[in-house]
């Protein structure tokens, strides 16, 4: 949600959620809010501005971030936790970087990359809501997710997951403002 006069805006959607949730409403809500965030940030951007780099020599950009994030989210959510064998989205062991290094100002691209990322969040929504419980747990033992290894709870994922988003939420504030000087809440 942007704000041309810095005030807060009465009709931002990620507002009108449970505020007296159990501890699973208010993590899903708090991930959901994250995900609603990274839509609202790159809204209205056409492909060369998505595939725009931060400063030299990052490879940071709203779609490397787009990309980023829904390989995240299969990898927690599809290998991790649903224990699916799925091949890397945008990443490989030769290209560790390819979510980034692949965001070029293609709108075919960019199309794909949101499709991606749609997909990735609606498998994970499913997942969540048909675990019978925050304490179902999956082994990450190469410590893909940085747990340091062994098991993980659907918790410690959710945790998890609202941390990632919200730290390259900050990310997606500085590169929207550089793309057009659109600052949000």
């Amino acid at each position: 949600m942007f704000t041309d006069d810095g005030r807060p805006s009465d009709d931002d959607p990620r507002e009108h959620r449970p505020r007296a949730g159990d501890e699973r409403t208010t993590l899903v809500e708090a991930l959901r809010a994250q995900r609603l965030t990274l839509e609202l940030k790159c809204a209205g951007l056409d492909a060369e501005a998505m595939a725009r780099r931060s400063v030299p020599p990052s490879t940071m950009s709203l779609l490397g971030l787009v990309r980023h994030l829904a390989e995240v989210e299969r990898l927690t959510f599809r290998v991790l936790m649903a224990g699916r064998d799925a091949p890397r989205l945008f990443t490989s062991e030769t290209d560790r970087d390819g979510d980034f290094d692949g965001a070029v100002p293609d709108p075919g691209v960019v199309a794909r990359a949101w499709e991606a990322w749609r997909a990735e969040v609606d498998f994970a929504t499913r997942f969540v809501d048909a675990a019978p419980g925050l304490d179902v747990t999956a082994d990450d033992p190469g410590n893909l997710h940085g747990s340091g290894g062994g098991p993980m709870s659907l918790r410690e994922v959710l945790v998890e997951m609202i941390t990632e988003y919200a730290r390259h939420m900050g990310h997606v504030d500085l590169l929207r403002e550089r793309i057009d000087g659109r600052v949000g809440q």
